[in-house]
């Protein structure tokens, strides 16, 4: 019954003109891969908060922040802790100098899932330009356990050995 019913959903999708299973899987690709205009277009229209969340982040990747924030809040009302959503709107928020909105918002989605490595950074990013060492460091440390493999690892890892 659930794979008639994602079947059915993948169909009116492409019925309204929405994007396709296929396209949601290239889109996908293009942004693990850093093509983020190219994830953007085949995204756009996409149902599913997984692929809006990506959406969202690609179109964030690009600086369009405030495009990014209204995406990323509008996949963040279906689903709290869309990891994707969650660094775009981090990313958003920080870019466009509001820090205390993007600690707040990054604290919230910590609050309901502690393992969303890049809320910690964002918001790590937030408290260091808030001058909070203290708390970005505890961020920094938390992003570094979860995600130690990422691509702002050595940037971070750098970071917090000159402050030591």
């Amino acid at each position: 019954m659930r794979r008639r019913l994602a079947l059915l959903s993948v169909l009116g999708g492409l019925l309204a003109g929405g994007a396709g299973a296929q396209d949601v899987a290239a889109g996908i690709a293009h942004f693990e891969a850093g093509r983020y205009a190219e994830a953007e277009a085949a995204l756009r229209g996409a149902a599913g908060v997984d692929a809006r969340g990506y959406l969202a982040a690609a179109v964030a990747k690009q600086k369009r922040y405030e495009e990014a924030e209204s995406l990323a809040t509008a996949v963040l009302k279906e689903a709290a802790t869309e990891p994707r959503a969650v660094a775009a709107l981090g990313e958003a928020l920080v870019a466009q100098k509001k820090y205390d909105v993007a600690a707040e918002r990054m604290s919230a989605a910590l609050g309901a899932r502690g393992d969303l490595a890049y809320a910690y950074y964002w918001r790590g990013q937030a408290y260091n330009n808030k001058k909070m060492a203290d708390r970005m460091v505890a961020d920094f440390e938390s992003f570094l356990k979860l995600a130690p493999k990422a691509p702002e690892a050595p940037l971070v890892q750098q970071l917090l050995a000159a402050l030591r």
